[in-house]
């Protein structure tokens, strides 16, 4: 088994991006790993034949607002994981984070699930599911809508989890 060094965390800023963070930043200092986060903004102007001034202009603005949500987020973070680095791509969710951790030779992905069900799944599709299903290395996918938290790592992770 491979000792894990850099783990990548995509955060959406949405409700339980702190919850998340607060988990995989535990993970990553158990695991005396990198932790790396990333934000997704999709490009709006990728929805037209042509590119008028003002997609351009809200474009930036998303580019500009997500630049600033990923500085005050690892700013918070600071006193618990002081090497954090954040990343703002842009593109399609799933396909930037697999690249990213491609790039980046991640050995770890943990990622936040919506938990949508019904027709928005359906129609929405999951990016925790797409990039389970792609990424070349182990994605541990945290469910905040499970109720009782209880997560807690206590042992060495190389005892908790065995290869199959």
């Amino acid at each position: 088994m491979n000792d894990i060094q850099q783990v990548l965390i995509p955060v959406d800023f949405h409700r339980h991006s702190d919850e998340l963070a607060d988990f995989a930043v535990g993970v990553a200092n158990k695991l005396g790993a990198r932790a790396t986060f990333v934000h997704v903004v999709e490009n709006v102007d990728v929805y037209a034949d042509y590119t008028p001034d003002y997609l351009t202009k809200v474009s930036q603005e998303l580019r500009d607002h997500a630049e600033k949500k990923m500085a005050d987020f690892l700013e918070g973070l600071k006193a618990k994981c002081p090497g954090c680095e954040g990343v703002v791509l842009f593109g399609d969710a799933a396909d930037s984070i697999v690249e990213l951790a491609g790039e980046r030779n991640a050995d770890l992905i943990i990622m936040g699930t919506h938990g949508a069900k019904g027709i928005e799944k359906v129609l929405l599709g999951s990016v925790a599911e797409r990039v389970l299903k792609r990424a070349g290395c182990p994605t541990l996918v945290y469910n905040p809508y499970r109720g009782e938290r209880g997560y807690r790592i206590s042992s060495a992770i190389g005892e908790a989890v065995q290869p199959v």
